[in-house]
């Protein structure tokens, strides 16, 4: 998924719950979502623009004169029926992208409008990446152990320590996903009889 598809998808996300104008959708993007949090109002609105064009949100002008005391009046955004419909077509994939560096914050994110299967597909996929990272890290920790390096070898370890804990918070998050899915099963199962 390429960087501007990314953004598309937590503004699809956040438009969800609300209409908001660019600045919102900005401050909120920053405030919530790490990865956008140097995301620039040049960055921001091309998006915005391109997702008008497609169709997939709207831009009703308010007048702000009255409010603000501004000349300009300012546009809020929100999702159409063909941006709703692209939202849970993204939030029911779960391809690799899904659990790419530059996608995985913007779908956790998401999680509460995830359905629990796809959930799961995505942190197992996650953790298996994370997995291959350490492989390739405690590779390339030894090779720079064997230069004598010692700069180099604290910036591979800390890297190593810091996808270590990731792939312990990923366990806790799959065992909870899959406790509740197993605990949605039982009570479906009772329910039935």
């Amino acid at each position: 998924m390429a960087k501007t598809d990314v953004l598309s998808l937590a503004i699809l996300g956040m438009l969800a719950e609300q209409p908001l104008h660019g600045y919102q959708i900005r401050k909120r993007l920053g405030g919530e979502l790490g990865p956008f949090r140097a995301l620039s109002y040049g960055s921001l609105y091309p998006c915005l623009k391109r997702m008008v064009a497609a169709g997939l949100i709207v831009g009703d002008a308010e007048d702000g004169a009255r409010a603000t005391g501004s000349r300009r009046s300012r546009i809020a955004y929100r999702l159409t029926d063909s941006g709703k419909a692209r939202l849970n077509d993204e939030l029911a994939s779960s391809t690799a992208s899904a659990w790419d560096d530059d996608t995985f914050d913007v779908r956790f994110a998401l999680f509460t409008k995830t359905d629990s299967a796809t959930r799961l597909r995505i942190l197992e996929g996650r953790r298996s990446r994370m997995s291959e990272r350490i492989e390739e890290i405690s590779q390339g920790l030894a090779r720079v152990r064997d230069r004598h390096d010692a700069y180099t070898a604290e910036l591979q370890r800390h890297g190593l320590e810091r996808v270590e804990r990731e792939v312990e918070w990923l366990d806790k998050l799959i065992e909870n996903e899959r406790s509740a899915s197993r605990g949605e099963k039982h009570t479906a199962s009772a329910d039935d009889n």
